[in-house]
């Protein structure tokens, strides 16, 4: 099973009051020298089988016409290679 991952992000263009919001509160929290943030989706799909150049073409239409508005956000699409016996966690 392979991992396919759809990031989404406002186009640079969009005001991102969300992301403004976290840049303002950093320098308050002791995180400075961050000078702007933006804000974004992500998903991580599932997919039986071989990612192939019509799975991948599929997972685009889908980001286009469900995951993403793209009216103001962009998206890119990117194979996650999957380490087995591994497991993600928090970094503390």
């Amino acid at each position: 099973m392979a991992r396919v991952v759809v990031d989404v992000m406002l186009k640079p263009e969009i005001l991102d009051p969300q992301g403004q919001a976290v840049q303002r509160a950093l320098p308050r929290l002791g995180f400075d020298g961050i000078t702007d943030v933006r804000q974004g989706k992500r998903f991580e799909l599932e997919v039986e089988g071989p990612v192939d150049d019509a799975a991948l073409a599929r997972i685009r239409e889908m980001a286009e016409s469900f995951l993403a508005n793209t009216v103001i956000e962009d998206f890119t699409v990117r194979v996650e290679e999957s380490a087995e016996g591994t497991t993600a966690g928090a970094a503390s």
